[in-house]
């Protein structure tokens, strides 16, 4: 069986830097250099995605560049390119191969069996033989990236609750979710109980798109939240996420980002639950509009959440 990194601090996205190491770990291999090749297959977020896919291509080249490797990053335009994708990576040559994402994972399993000797990178999925969508397969050869991403979400909810009371309007938030998945649902979990341990009776509204790039689909469940008095929108769905954010824009309210910082949309993203694919997840910029006493009030309130999360005397769900 294979090992399953589950990180919860912070740091830069280094997937395949984080991927090789545990690789390397567990081996009698040398020192990777120039003749050693990395691999990334994307989901079908695609690298233009502004957070999941493209984070982990930032990782993929800022480890070519620190460890003098070759890369292959391949991108999936739909879900019959994964297996296609997984099984040129391998033939290419590489010798760490890294699928990006949980829906990636059954196609995977197919390819990791037909190359035993290969090395390979799951994100966003435990690999275990007694559960999951690897249960009872062989994942000798598969490594599995998992985030607590629960945690930072946590302390999103705490804000936006916060700044919802504190700008006197109805006490609900909002958020858009692309495919109902246990790595899209962590998300919603620490988010809705931070909103309502720091404001008790914050509603807290759902809605999944069922994906991660139509931004239409995405923009019409933020559209039915604002119309219920979401004050916050929190998009949960990669690209098409964008769409949920643009309506909160739109709409003069609070976006909050997710994966990469998205505080280069503007300034009304109030914050982002960046998960950033090597080591951990933190919080992106808080909007420079959250100003004066409201600000200090938050920043105090989220290092404290922070520190009891770290203590463990906070542990927030995992699943609502």
């Amino acid at each position: 069986m294979s090992k399953t990194r589950i990180a919860a601090g912070g740091g830069a996205c280094l997937v395949a830097l984080t991927a090789l190491a545990v690789v390397l770990a567990g081996s009698s291999s040398a020192k990777p250099s120039a003749a050693y090749k990395a691999a990334l297959v994307s989901d079908v977020g695609r690298f233009n995605d502004k957070g999941f896919n493209q984070s982990q291509l930032t990782g993929l080249n800022r480890a070519k560049k620190a460890l003098k490797i070759s890369v292959l990053p391949i991108q999936s335009n739909g879900t019959s390119d994964y297996i296609p994708n997984l099984d040129t990576a391998v033939r290419q040559g590489s010798h760490l191969v890294i699928a990006a994402g949980f829906l990636m994972a059954d196609s995977l399993a197919t390819v990791a069996k037909q190359f035993p000797s290969t090395h390979f990178a799951i994100t966003d999925d435990t690999v275990s033989t007694s559960s999951g969508d690897f249960q009872g397969k062989d994942v000798h050869n598969i490594e599995g990236l998992t985030y607590a991403t629960n945690e930072n979400s946590y302390l999103i909810g705490c804000i936006a609750a916060l700044v919802t009371k504190a700008e006197k309007k109805p006490h609900v938030l909002g958020a858009v979710m692309g495919i109902k998945i246990p790595p899209v649902n962590i998300f919603f979990a620490g988010y809705q109980a931070g909103a309502k341990k720091c404001v008790p009776g914050t509603k807290v509204l759902s809605g999944y798109s069922n994906s991660f790039t139509a931004q239409d689909q995405c923009k019409t469940i933020a559209e039915n939240q604002i119309q219920q008095k979401a004050n916050v929108i929190f998009a949960i769905a990669g690209g098409c996420g964008l769409g949920a954010l643009d309506s909160a824009k739109g709409h003069g309210l609070w976006g909050v980002g997710v994966d990469r910082d998205q505080s280069f949309l503007g300034s009304y993203i109030l914050t982002s639950a960046v998960k950033r694919v090597d080591n951990g997840v933190a919080l992106g910029k808080i909007s420079p509009k959250l100003k004066g006493k409201l600000r200090v009030q938050v920043l105090k309130k989220v290092a404290q959440l922070k520190r009891q999360i770290i203590a463990g005397k906070i542990k927030p769900p995992k699943t609502f």
